[in-house]
């Protein structure tokens, strides 16, 4: 298996009941690596500290915690009829780590899932510098895009 690119579906409710805030340093969002052995998808609902309800976190050492990075977010804003967010790359430095995909989750909200990103194959370091790089944000490629 491998993880499932998507929008977590509990995180599309929560946006409704504003429990994730992009806009205030209250809320920090963290993402975690996973091995292809994961099956994480759509239905993820949180991350749960290690205990897993996301499957096969990269292991830690090398550089890597469990729970994995925090990120900082882009301020959300809108463009034509399409708002939008984004994050700041990723740096896992000086790491050896082999990663399919990611969880984003919201630590200042019980941990709740927002995406699943998958990394299309294993991408790995060794002793060198694991980054997420982040597409522009912008209408047609922010990373969580609401048309």
């Amino acid at each position: 298996m491998a993880p499932t690119q998507a929008i977590c579906t509990t995180f599309k409710q929560e946006l409704m009941t504003a429990l994730h805030n992009f806009t205030t340093a209250a809320h920090a969002f963290k993402m975690a690596l996973v091995t292809s052995a994961s099956t994480i998808s759509g239905a993820t609902d949180h991350y749960s500290g290690g205990t897993n309800n996301i499957s096969s976190e990269v292991a830690s050492g090398g550089n890597y915690t469990t729970g994995g990075a925090a990120l900082t977010n882009v301020t959300p804003t809108v463009s034509s009829t399409t708002a939008l967010t984004d994050f700041a790359d990723a740096t896992w430095a000086t790491s050896t780590i082999t990663a399919r995909g990611a969880l984003i989750y919201n630590t200042t909200s019980s941990n709740r899932s927002v995406l699943v990103l998958d990394f299309g194959s294993d991408k790995s370091s060794s002793a060198g510098d694991f980054t997420v790089v982040f597409p522009a944000a912008d209408a047609s490629n922010a990373i969580i895009r609401i048309a």
